[in-house]
């Protein structure tokens, strides 16, 4: 499999192909960076990956989320939809929700499966792999979840309410069970919101919303 990105000080450096980036990609290029329409009734992660088709060498960076992580995609990966900043426009396979809550259609995860070649996800702190093997559990927060290999996961929480299935948000204590064999790259959850969660009214009315 050949690597076509080069990753350096904090950069994701591509060069002339058709390409899924995440918003706001590229930060910069040589060339032209022109975005495609994708086609398809539905479209998972329409709103969140774009397609971009480049004549010469564009860089990609966050700076909300400096850390890139390579992920080469030999079997399937399914990585959170948010956290993909770029990756040959191939290698996509699909795209999914995730519910994070049984019967529940506003807490979820939207998350985009690749087959083949691999991905760069950008995240707000440093990732690491967890392998998971036959018959163990691994359990992780939804927002450090970054990506996985293996059968989809399950959500748990010890307690839930009525409301936390109606609310747009996730109840406290949620968690995403992965059964292995697979492997999970999480990256670090504080401070962040719950995936899912709205903010509150006062942050909301700051940011004027």
């Amino acid at each position: 499999m050949e690597v076509l990105v080069k990753i350096e000080g904090g950069f994701a450096e591509v060069g002339a192909g058709a390409w899924l980036m995440g918003r706001a990609q590229p930060a910069a290029f040589f060339g032209d960076a022109v975005r495609r329409r994708r086609k398809g009734w539905v479209v998972r992660d329409r709103g969140r990956l774009d397609l971009v088709e480049t004549t010469a060498t564009a860089k990609c960076s966050d700076s909300v989320r400096p850390f890139l992580t390579y992920l080469p995609c030999a079997e399937p990966v399914f990585a959170v939809s948010d956290k993909v900043l770029v990756s040959p426009a191939s290698a996509r396979a699909g795209a999914e929700l995730v519910k994070l809550i049984p019967m529940s259609f506003t807490s979820a995860i939207c998350v985009t499966e690749f087959r083949q070649d691999w991905l760069v996800a950008a995240t707000a702190s440093r990732t690491a792999r967890v392998q998971v093997a036959e018959g163990e559990t691994f359990s992780a927060r939804p927002e450090a979840v970054v990506a996985w290999t293996g059968n989809r996961p399950t959500g748990f929480c010890r307690k839930i309410g009525i409301f936390d299935v109606i609310l747009p948000r996730a109840p406290k204590g949620l968690l995403l069970h992965f059964h292995g064999p697979c492997v999970v790259w999480i990256e670090g959850a504080g401070g962040a919101a719950p995936a899912g969660a709205r903010q509150p009214f006062a942050a909301r009315r700051a940011y004027g919303v």
